[in-house]
C-alpha cells in the first residue's frame, strides 16, 4: 500500500537506481533526484529543512560539505559495499547512521576478478578479435599463460579475496594474500610484506578496501616486484594502484598485463590505457548482475525501512 504524503520521509538521491528500486523507493519516500538538478548546491539548500535521508551509491558517496549542508539528516544508505567516498567523521560528530550493501555482491566480485585473470592470461578478448578478424584463417594464433597451477596472490584478505582464494582452489593455484593480520581461519600463505608477495606469485589480484590507508599500496615498488611475467588485476577500487605508475610499467612491458575493473577518475579514465595492448579494460561492472543489483537495492530499503521504523539496521556501518 502506498504511504500516504505526510508519511514519507525525504530522502536525496545521489544518482540514478534501476528501475525496480526505484518505483518501490516512491512508493514509501519522497525522493529528490540530485543528478537532475542544473545547480546542484541550489537544489540542496532549497531542500534542506526537509531531507532526512541520504540514498547514494559507492562511488558517489557524501561529501563532508553536503552532509554539513543537510541540517535534518539521519541516515546515508549506500548501494555499494565501499563506503570510502562517505565522509564518516562528518557522519559520526553528527551522529548520522551509514549503511551499506556488504556480503551480497561478494561472490560476483569474486567471479569476475577470476573471470578477468582468465581473460587477461588466455587472451580472450584478442582471440575472438582474432577470430572476427579472418587471421585464424592465415595462421594460428600467438600462444597464451595457463591460469591454473600458477602462484596467486591476493592483496587484501577480507569477504572478497578469501571468496576469491576459494574460486581459485579449483585452478589448482597456490595461493598467498597480504593483510593486516594473519588470518588463523586461512590455509593459505600469509605475507606480511606486500613487495614480498608480488615477487613470489604469478599473479596478483587487488581486492582492497578504498580510502586514505590503502591510497597507492600496489606502486611501482610492488609492480617492479611482479616483474615482466607477472599479471596484474585489480576490482578494489582506482586509488588502491598507483595509476601512473601502473600505466609507466603497462608502457615499459615491466609486467605482463592488467585487467582492471576500477580506476581513478571514473568514467573519465586516462586516455592512455586505450593507446595499451596488454590492458583488459571494465566499466566499474564487477556487481553488475542482475541478481546482485536487485539485492543490493533490497538492502538500501531494507535500511532505510528499519531506520524510519525504529527498528535495528540490517548492515549498520557507523
Amino acid at each position: 500500500m502506498k504511504a500516504t504524503p505526510a508519511a514519507c520521509p525525504d530522502v536525496l538521491m545521489t544518482g540514478p537506481y534501476p528501475d525496480w528500486d526505484v518505483g518501490p523507493l516512491a512508493e514509501q519516500y519522497t525522493l529528490h533526484r540530485l543528478w537532475e538538478a542544473d545547480d546542484r548546491q541550489k537544489f540542496v539548500a532549497e531542500r534542506a529543512d526537509a531531507i532526512r535521508a541520504i540514498a547514494t551509491r559507492g562511488e558517489l558517496g557524501a561529501s563532508g560539505e553536503l552532509i554539513a549542508a543537510l541540517p535534518k539528516l539521519e541516515i546515508i544508505s549506500c548501494y555499494g559495499v565501499g563506503i570510502d567516498a562517505i565522509d564518516l567523521a562528518a557522519a559520526r560528530a553528527r551522529g548520522i547512521r551509514v549503511t551499506n550493501t556488504p556480503d551480497v555482491l561478494t561472490g560476483d566480485v569474486a567471479d569476475i576478478a577470476i573471470g578477468l585473470a582468465l581473460a587477461l592470461m588466455r587472451r580472450i578478448p584478442q582471440a575472438d578479435a582474432y577470430v572476427r578478424s579472418g587471421a585464424w584463417a592465415i595462421r594460428s594464433m600467438d600462444l597464451a599463460t595457463r591460469l591454473y597451477g600458477k602462484r596467486v596472490g591476493v592483496v587484501g584478505f577480507g569477504r572478497i579475496g578469501a571468496t576469491v582464494a576459494r574460486r581459485l582452489s579449483g585452478f589448482d593455484a597456490e595461493i598467498g594474500y597480504f593483510d593486516l593480520a594473519q588470518r588463523a581461519d586461512s590455509p593459505h600463505r600469509f605475507f606480511a610484506d606486500l613487495v614480498e608477495l608480488a615477487s613470489w606469485c604469478d599473479l596478483l589480484i587487488v581486492t582492497l578496501a578504498g580510502g586514505a590507508g590503502t591510497v597507492g599500496m600496489v606502486g611501482a615498488h610492488v609492480l617492479q616486484a611482479l616483474g615482466p611475467q607477472g599479471f596484474l588485476v585489480n576490482v578494489s577500487r582506482g586509488t588502491t594502484v598507483d595509476e601512473p605508475a601502473l600505466i609507466d610499467a603497462l608502457q615499459r612491458k615491466r609486467i605482463a598485463g592488467a585487467a582492471l575493473d576500477v580506476f581513478c577518475n571514473e568514467p573519465n579514465i586516462d586516455a592512455r590505457f586505450m593507446a595499451l595492448d596488454n590492458v583488459l579494460l571494465q566499466p566499474h561492472h564487477a556487481s553488475g548482475t542482475i541478481e546482485t543489483r536487485r539485492a543490493m537495492g533490497q538492502l538500501v530499503r531494507d535500511n532505510l525501512q528499519a531506520h524510519f521504523s525504529g527498528q535495528p539496521l540490517p548492515t549498520p556501518v557507523v
